[in-house]
């Protein structure tokens, strides 16, 4: 059972009774009031009371639970350097690498003048460096289900004095398939104790995981769930599949767009795109599962500094995505969950600021949309988009269409349509209607004929000449009878 909680009217950081220290770095950081989440959730956090919070992402949802977290450790805080002064008293638990650093950052600038220490772990990095520090001892561990699991099995982590736990996107876990690593964790800690469960959405599995692991929970929603966010301006545009690459080219470049996030389903996808993104002219990096931590990081930190135009990336990848008065997200696919619709174009108008979400969406991403016009209850506008494509990409769809025919010709007939002049060119709207099935964006990589490397080429040029006539074999001694035993002729 939970109880619901009323919003606050005109609530102050010091009507909360923090630390003279926590209320100097909220202040360092430019916070003057806090957001609807955190009026409701720090005061029932202080209290000690469960907390099933739902809240969009940008909300300030990181500060309503990790501001209480640092007040109700402060008592117990202190600058002995003996790791058995600082046991992990508070668990962070998100699904990705990258919220699991950025609410990090966030716990780090908030508690800077407290003795408290706090640490992060997660995978994909070397683990001796994250040894090294739990070995120092952290109050406030934040960590990736998996790692810690890792941490567990070496003995670094030790969860036994654990009094307050989070769980962070709570529904992404259980839509990444965490749900046996949460309860093999919730297992090793202490019964007693503090449970925060925040969520984008209140789904059935949500509400059986809070109703077995948390102690009569105080309801906090500060918006309706699924909602969007009113200052994010929301256009579909009907593209064909074939055309979406330079229609993403077109966007960026008629609405100036500098910085921008563009959503693929897959990480090949993902990849692909940022690889072509940059022959047209674009400044593109690619995130996604498949790269390793230091490039995610760092193509993470290139963005933020300006340095990256457009960051493709996969819906999980991008969960924990911190970027500030980001002005557009573009969907290049639409999700096949319309939830994830909202998570991402929550990374555009945060804090107040405004956005602009774009959506491409092909004939056979109907239902799609439909799905997510269901979910958010309201219909998208749509729009058509005249695409003035480059010349590379009229070029690549008819050496794409006709190598999708016969695999085998690619290259060749690929080598004829270079030298073929236009008036041998198909009309563009019958190639379109006749090879409909055969849009899908090609990547050069792949149309280009096989060349054997200089390597492969040594073996073939030692071989003997065809008419070079081979001598008779030179008898060769038997293992024990010598010369004395002739070769049996071969039939």
């Amino acid at each position: 059972m939970s109880d619901s909680v009323a919003k606050p009217v005109d609530a102050t950081f010091d009507q909360f009774g923090l630390a003279a220290d926590i209320l100097k770095a909220i202040a360092e950081q430019g916070y003057t009031t806090p957001t609807p989440i955190q009026a409701q959730a720090i005061p029932v956090v202080l209290a000690g009371r469960d907390v099933m919070g739902a809240a969009q992402t940008g909300t300030g949802k990181t500060a309503s639970f990790s501001l209480p977290i640092l007040q109700r450790l402060l008592p117990q805080a202190n600058t002995s350097a003996s790791p058995a002064r600082h046991p992990v008293r508070a668990l962070i638990l998100t699904p990705t690498r990258e919220l699991a650093d950025q609410v990090a950052a966030n716990v780090h600038a908030y508690g800077k003048h407290t003795p408290l220490r706090s640490a992060v772990v997660f995978g994909g990095v070397d683990m001796n460096p994250q040894m090294a520090e739990l070995r120092r001892g952290v109050e406030i561990l934040i960590a990736t289900p998996g790692r810690l699991l890792d941490h567990v099995q070496q003995k670094t982590a030790n969860l036994g004095q654990v009094q307050m736990l989070v769980l962070d996107e709570a529904d992404r876990m259980l839509d990444m398939g965490f749900l046996p690593d949460l309860q093999r964790i919730l297992n090793l800690l202490p019964k007693e104790r503090q449970t925060l469960l925040f969520s984008a959405t209140f789904s059935p599995e949500i509400k059986k995981l809070a109703s077995t692991y948390l102690r009569n929970p105080q309801t906090i929603e500060v918006a309706r769930s699924n909602s969007t966010n009113a200052n994010v301006t929301q256009i579909v545009y009907d593209v064909a599949e074939g055309d979406k690459q330079a229609a993403v080219v077109q966007l960026l470049r008629s609405r100036g767009l500098k910085q921008v996030i563009v959503f693929c389903n897959s990480k090949i996808g993902a990849s692909r795109l940022a690889r072509n993104l940059e022959r047209d002219g674009v400044v593109a990096s690619a995130i996604h599962g498949d790269k390793t931590q230091i490039e995610r990081m760092q193509a993470l930190d290139a963005f933020k500094r300006g340095e990256i135009e457009a960051l493709v990336a996969t819906d999980v990848a991008a969960r924990g995505l911190d970027i500030a008065e980001l002005p557009a997200v573009i969907n290049f696919d639409l999700p096949f969950n319309a939830e994830d619709y909202v998570h991402r174009i929550g990374r555009t108008g945060r804090a107040g600021a405004t956005g602009d979400a774009l959506s491409l969406c092909s004939p056979n991403e109907r239902k799609q949309l439909a799905d997510i016009e269901k979910l958010i209850k309201r219909p998208l506008e749509v729009q058509t988009l005249a695409i003035d494509k480059p010349a590379r990409h009229r070029h690549d769809e008819r050496g794409g269409e006709r190598g999708g025919e016969r695999g085998g010709e690619r290259g060749g007939r690929r080598e004829r349509d270079e030298h073929r002049g236009a008036a041998g060119r198909r009309p563009a709207g019958a190639e379109r209607g006749h090879h409909r099935r055969h849009e899908a964006p090609i990547d050069d990589f792949f149309l280009k004929p096989y060349e054997p490397s200089a390597s492969a080429k040594q073996p073939e040029e030692a071989k003997p000449a065809p008419h070079e006539k081979k001598g008779p074999k030179r008898q060769v001694a038997a293992l024990l009878g010598g010369f004395g035993m002739p070769r049996k002729p071969s039939a």
